[in-house]
């Protein structure tokens, strides 16, 4: 079978069928394996030409099939055979499976079952990172490989928090099912947090040798897009969608043949995604017809499309991405939103402006940005601007020290030599 029909497959149905299995068999484990089973077949069955008229549908009732064999096979699992057997004949769940056209009920019990998985993933009883690490396991299909080299922890380790995180679900009675409209808001706030960690970790790794992780962006990016379809009404769903595809699409941009970092300002926008660029215009453009409150990924992704409308980086509406950092700084007063308002400021006012407005944070928020790199290049960024090479030198030093990216540590290098040669 072509292998890229294998892996586009893989990403459209291995959340829903396993999704749906959970719901059928309570069991998050059981479900992931007989969903592993059935691509396993469908990837020594499948001929070139022969592939099923309803692949989902193959592998769904493939998937079932093979978690009954595991049941009847484990004798300590003969209760949930009953049980199987019981919804069978009641709701008659295998039909679904048939190759006629799923009803509007069906479609609906997806979409749900779906957002369960997701929101089970995402359970508050689980840390954060075992949020992130179940949802790129469950719901995006990664290996434990795959995650712990995400992560860069030894693969057995990745394995041991994964086991932990299953049977911590397990042992609470994690339940996955869609909050109630009361909660949904509260729980979808974690999810959308969830899924912006993974990209941005994969957007920028602090301690990779290359800059960008694609296949965290890649992941966040399709986990984002699957929210916003199966959420059309929540605003804040739909713009962390179009915030996500704005950003991503600068990734060709942002490093250069050789893998060195390419500033937003030298970025050649010709390799910028403008298919990327629409689906994020598209989808801020519908979350804010749907909703009139502004939401703080809605305020990013104005601030990204601010970006992508700019046909150069002279014509960037500063102004307008100042005012958006201003209204998401009411929303959010961490520090991290203040320091990019500062290099905003910068931008739209001078560097001599954007550096007060550091200087004040750094006395304000010294403890917090002491050990953040990127508050100490931006405030190198704009004293070198100042041709104050000395105080800049010693501040892309301390952003170099703090950062094991070998492409930002290759890019803050040269600025130190530039500055030395200013210098001297």
């Amino acid at each position: 079978m072509n292998q890229s029909i294998v892996a586009q497959l893989f990403a459209d149905e291995w959340p829903k069928v396993v999704a749906t299995l959970v719901r059928e068999l309570g069991d998050v484990d059981l479900a992931e394996d007989a969903t592993q089973q059935a691509f396993i077949e469908a990837a020594n069955k499948w001929r070139p030409g022969q592939t099923p008229d309803r692949p989902g549908a193959w592998l769904m009732t493939t998937a079932r099939r093979r978690a009954i064999d595991t049941i009847r096979r484990n004798a300590d699992l003969r209760r949930k055979m009953d049980s199987m057997a019981a919804d069978q004949a009641t709701s008659g769940w295998f039909a679904a499976a048939s190759l006629d056209p799923a009803s509007d009920d069906e479609g609906h019990q997806l979409v749900d079952d779906q957002l369960a998985l997701i929101f089970g993933c995402c359970h508050p009883s689980l840390n954060q990172e075992a949020q992130v690490a179940l949802t790129l396991r469950q719901v995006c299909g990664l290996s434990t490989r795959q995650i712990a080299a995400a992560f860069l922890m030894p693969e057995a380790t990745m394995a041991k928090r994964l086991v932990r995180a299953k049977t911590k679900i397990r042992d609470a009675g994690v339940p996955f099912t869609v909050p109630d409209a009361d909660a949904l808001d509260d729980r979808l706030e974690s999810v959308l947090a969830v899924v912006y960690l993974i990209y941005t970790e994969g957007h920028s790794a602090a301690d990779a040798t290359s800059l960008i992780r694609g296949d965290l962006c890649d992941e966040a990016r399709w986990l984002s897009d699957l929210l916003a379809d199966l959420l059309p009404e929540q605003p804040e769903a739909l713009s962390l969608s179009a915030l996500l595809n704005l950003s991503d699409a600068r990734r060709a941009a942002r490093v250069d043949d050789d893998g060195h970092l390419v500033l937003l300002a030298d970025q050649d926008r010709s390799l910028w995604n403008q298919s990327l660029i629409s689906a994020g215009q598209e989808r801020l453009s519908h979350a804010e017809k749907v909703s009139p409150l502004i939401g703080s990924y809605q305020l990013q992704a104005n601030i990204a499309l601010a970006h992508a409308e700019a046909s150069t980086a002279e014509a960037t509406d500063w102004s307008k991405i100042v005012e958006c950092y201003d209204l998401l700084f009411a929303l959010e007063p961490t520090a991290v939103v203040a320091l990019n308002r500062a290099a905003a400021i910068s931008k739209a006012s001078g560097p001599a402006a954007g550096l007060e407005a550091l200087n004040t944070l750094g006395e304000t928020h010294g403890n917090e940005l002491g050990q953040y790199r990127y508050f100490h290049a931006a405030r190198a960024d704009m004293l070198r601007q100042l041709h104050r090479w000395p105080q800049a030198e010693a501040a892309y030093q301390v952003a170099l020290d703090l950062t094991g990216n070998a492409s930002e540590q290759e890019f803050l290098s040269a600025r130190i030599d530039q500055c030395r040669l200013q210098t001297d």
